[in-house]
């Protein structure tokens, strides 16, 4: 859905936890609850455990033979907890999805990575931050970003990071530290398809809120927020919906001034980002910020469409910097955005499945997304959602060693793996002794199949 990304670890408020444990020996994990790591308003300002700059030369075209082009892919390390003779300790690596990747954040990844005696790396995605191959963001420059591409970036910087510790520490070319892959949202797809097509690369992977199953027409989506609203929220929603579609009749202009986004004279984008405005609150975990507003005025008969509105201005805008630009079709037309523009990286704006999806993978397309697609991209760009499926294998995806994180109030976790490899159903935990009991069983399978590589580890 549309907002600023965040890489928040195992983020949501209420979350299940399932395991593909389809390799021999492997022990069922109970399910469990995983809490977000910033408390508050789940914006909180990111801290560190580096900033520091690393560049790789990464190629444009993994499928082309004749293609030899190559751009700068950024990437960061934090060695500080690594451990073992000579660095033989394992490498986490953090899969930094749709956004600018800035540094490693100090989450519940760290305390792993202190945990495991764990180096930890993060390379940023093709064309967001600063590893964009191109300047000029046009649908020709596009062709080369695919989730295909990005899989296989993982797997070049895979390599030349593990060249580059062996050269660090004086060791053969043949030696292989342990790896094991780590990501969320659409990074948690990445990571799990990562564990599918180089199971030889690393030992395991954990997908947080990974959506591994490609939806044309991903209704669950709303339903999932009004479940997750409740009846009063719910109607308070439904008829703010009501009072914007009479307003944008009477006076369009004056509706979208209240909510500080008359810059947009497409009223299907005025109103998709109204949408977006709700969804995120349910989506990070953060429900009492929109319902708690709503249902007060309601109850106190003050205006409804105001209530939204400082919402969305508050919250929205304010604490999640979301740009109202962003949803502006003729705005994300540009091949040169500007750099302020969505969590201030000029890359991200224009990229395909654009806003409605920094999953990228689980569409929620309908009429106007896919006029909003042939009018940004031309004709032509349509998904193939079929294909996805048949070659990652939605949630029938048939690899071992990974574990799925999902949150119950998510509108995500319809398009992620819901049942462990034995066809065991998952329950939704809340308690905070939950939250530890799954920690500790994410911890105990990473613990497990990091010994198993270690045994069977060969040069590569």
């Amino acid at each position: 859905m549309a907002s600023r990304p965040r890489l928040a670890f195992l983020h949501l408020a209420v979350a299940v936890v399932v395991l593909l444990l389809l390799a021999r020996g492997a022990d069922p994990l109970d399910p469990g609850r995983t809490p977000p790591l910033a408390a508050g308003d789940g914006v909180a300002p990111v801290r560190y455990l580096t900033t520091e700059e690393r560049w790789m030369d990464q190629r444009l075209d993994h499928f082309s033979p004749t293609d030899r082009r190559q751009f700068k892919q950024r990437y960061f390390e934090f060695t500080d907890y690594h451990t073992g003779s000579a660095g033989g300790g394992p490498v986490f690596l953090r899969i930094c999805g749709e956004s600018s990747c800035d540094g490693i954040p100090n989450d519940y990844l760290a305390v792993l990575a202190k945990k495991f005696g764990a180096a930890v790396v993060t390379p940023e995605h093709r064309y967001y931050g600063k590893s964009s191959p191109f300047e000029s963001l046009t649908t020709e420059n596009l062709r080369f970003l695919s989730s295909k591409q990005a899989l296989f970036d993982l797997a070049a910087f895979r390599q030349y990071y593990q060249d580059t510790l062996n050269a660090r520490y004086n060791r053969s070319s043949g030696f292989d530290n342990p790896w094991f892959v780590f990501g969320v949202s659409y990074s948690g797809a990445l990571s799990a398809w990562f564990r599918l097509k180089f199971p030889h690369m690393t030992c395991g992977s954990l997908a947080s809120s990974g959506v591994v199953l490609a939806v044309y027409n991903f209704t669950d989506f709303d339903k999932q927020v009004g479940e997750s609203a409740g009846p009063e929220c719910k109607a308070a929603l439904q008829e703010v919906t009501r009072l914007v579609d009479e307003q944008l009749q009477l006076n369009s202009h004056s509706v979208k001034a209240l909510f500080g986004a008359q810059t947009l004279k497409n009223d299907g984008d005025f109103l998709f980002f109204l949408a977006d405005a709700a969804a995120i609150a349910f989506q990070y975990g953060n429900p009492d910020a929109v319902c708690s507003p709503l249902i007060n005025a309601k109850k106190s008969g003050r205006n409804l469409l105001e209530a939204y509105a400082q919402y969305v201005q508050d919250f929205f805008i304010g604490k999640w910097g979301t740009t109202v630009s962003s949803y502006d079709q003729e705005y994300l037309k540009k091949p040169n955005p500007d750099d302020t523009n969505f969590g201030g990286s000029k890359f991200a704006a224009r990229l395909p499945i654009f806003k409605w999806h920094p999953k990228m993978i689980a569409f929620a397309l309908q009429r106007y997304h896919l006029d909003l697609c042939r009018n940004v991209y031309g004709e032509g760009v349509y998904p193939d959602v079929f294909m996805t499926n048949l070659y990652y294998g939605g949630t029938m995806i048939a690899a071992s060693k990974i574990v799925f994180t999902n949150g119950s109030q998510d509108p995500w976790h319809h398009a992620s793996k819901q049942k462990s490899s034995q066809d065991s159903d998952p329950s939704n935990c809340s308690s905070p002794e939950a939250v530890s009991t799954a920690r500790r069983q994410i911890a105990s399978h990473i613990d497990l199949w990091l010994s198993q590589c270690r045994e069977t580890t060969r040069p590569l």
